[in-house]
């Protein structure tokens, strides 16, 4: 690796150099606040700097390319660390965790995510996937004190590790059908010359499905994500949800997109993942009443419609998933903003009950969170609206008529968990919860959240040309 590869890598050196700096600094000064403001300076920093500055070689190491699609989502994980550390700010510090530490991990999370996502090899994908993953399965048991939070870890290491070996497989067995780590030769090899289909590379596509099936939680391999959900800290829970889901997303996105277009044993096995995660996942999240639990069902079932964008093809296709992974992370880093500023010193508000007359005591809390639940609905003004409005219009066009039907149904059956949490904020009786004012840096981030899903709801098109031009 040389200069020029450092000089591109520089918002991912950003994260990580800052966040082994802030390591440091934290093991010998105990002063939270400072740590966390300094964690948010340098994940903005990485965002401003992926967003106005274009590398004069954009390829780095031979593994990751920060072309636009790179460095859009370098800026969009940047952004998603800097808000989570936002909303911890009181909610760590009540529960005494490290903030050296906890803050560091955060910032490698956001920079594994960047990498993942600006793949342009196998072992880069490979590399920024293991880079995130790792993090994660020290900050979902970050609470020593949470006996959930210890067993949501060893779930999900055990499905982590899992889902490691099946990518280490895949990664194997492209390179022995490809020849080349590259995604573009590793992909065109699952057919030969001749047109035949390559055994090897098909086989190493399974199992790059199964690997990714586990990370982004599609049905049937999604049995880990209601019990990580309840478990892990709400402000993890909140990066799990978004960043990690959404790399993973943004690094199969072009490898999808340089897939022959003739194989279609692949196709078939996404299309049945697609369809089966729409549907348990609307049929489980209804009978839920743990808050995080159901959020936690309502991503298997936005996870079915990423899909489904993916399955669409085309720019279509790809711009819808990009619209749509941005707008479902504001909407996810909203909710858990506003649960993370209510929480308590020794528990969190998961159940729906504990949500009664949080309308009319703390009703900018409540706004917040009903127009997040809104957008995740689909339901105008809120940018989810638009967002699945595309996703089902790329299907429609790409003639997955079938796929598109079951997601505006279960869309429409979504409905009934998504206002449930709204009804009982204004419509029922107060409960006995003492409800918590939002810490300023909270409240900025959950009004950042806002008014990007308004903003996007009511001028989308500037995001979107730009999106477009991405492709």
């Amino acid at each position: 690796m040389n200069l020029q590869d450092l000089i591109t890598l520089i918002p991912v050196l950003l994260l990580a150099l800052g966040g082994t700096l802030l390591l440091m600094v934290g093991a010998w000064w105990n002063r939270p606040r400072p740590i966390f403001a300094a964690g948010v300076v340098l994940a903005l920093a990485a965002a401003a700097h992926a967003t106005w500055v274009v590398p004069s070689v954009p390829a780095a190491g031979g593994m990751f390319l920060f072309d636009a699609y790179g460095r859009f989502f370098t800026a969009v994980w940047s952004m998603v660390g800097a808000l989570t550390l936002m909303m911890s700010v009181r909610y760590a510090q009540e529960r005494r965790f490290g903030a050296g530490e906890y803050v560091s991990l955060v910032l490698f999370g956001a920079a594994g995510m960047a990498l993942l996502s600006a793949s342009s090899s196998l072992a880069g994908l490979f590399l920024g996937l293991e880079s995130f993953t790792l993090v994660l399965y020290i900050l979902i048991a970050f609470h020593p004190l949470s006996d959930q939070g210890g067993e949501a870890g060893l779930k999900y290491l055990v499905m982590g590790a899992t889902a490691t070996g099946f990518l280490a497989f895949a990664v194997a067995l492209l390179y022995a059908a490809s020849g080349s780590f590259e995604i573009g030769a590793a992909m065109q090899a699952v057919t030969g010359p001749d047109g035949a289909r390559s055994t090897l590379a098909l086989l190493g596509w399974a199992m790059l499905l199964v690997a990714a099936a586990f990370k982004i939680s599609l049905a049937p391999l999604h049995l880990w994500t209601p019990d990580v959900y309840q478990g892990a800290p709400a402000p993890v829970t909140a990066l799990l949800s978004t960043g990690s889901k959404g790399a993973v997303l943004a690094a199969l996105l072009p490898l999808w997109r340089q897939l022959p277009g003739t194989v279609d044993p692949v196709v078939e096995v996404l299309q049945a993942a697609c369809l089966f995660s729409m549907l348990v996942g609307t049929f489980c999240a209804l009978r839920q009443d743990n808050l995080k639990r159901m959020l936690a069902y309502s991503s298997v079932v936005h996870m079915g419609y990423a899909v489904l964008a993916l399955l669409a093809g085309g720019d279509v296709g790809a711009s819808a998933l990009v619209f749509y992974l941005l707008v479902y992370s504001l909407a996810i880093l909203g909710i858990f903003g506003v649960l993370c500023a209510l929480a308590g010193r020794d528990e969190e508000i998961q159940h729906l009950e504990a949500l009664q007359g949080l309308g009319h005591r703390r009703p900018l809390a409540a706004a917040a969170l009903s127009l997040c639940l809104l957008s995740l609905a689909g339901i105008p003004p809120a940018a989810g609206f638009l967002g699945k409005f595309g996703i089902f219009y790329a299907a429609l066009k790409a003639d997955l008529l079938f796929l598109a039907l079951a997601g505006i149904l279960t869309s429409l059956i979504s409905l009934y968990f998504y206002l449930g949490p709204i009804v009982r904020m204004y419509m029922v009786g107060d409960s006995a919860t003492q409800y918590r004012t939002l810490p300023a840096p909270c409240a900025l981030a959950v009004g950042f959240c806002c008014a990007g899903l308004l903003v996007l709801g009511f001028y989308p098109s500037a995001l979107l040309d730009y999106i477009a031009r991405m492709f």
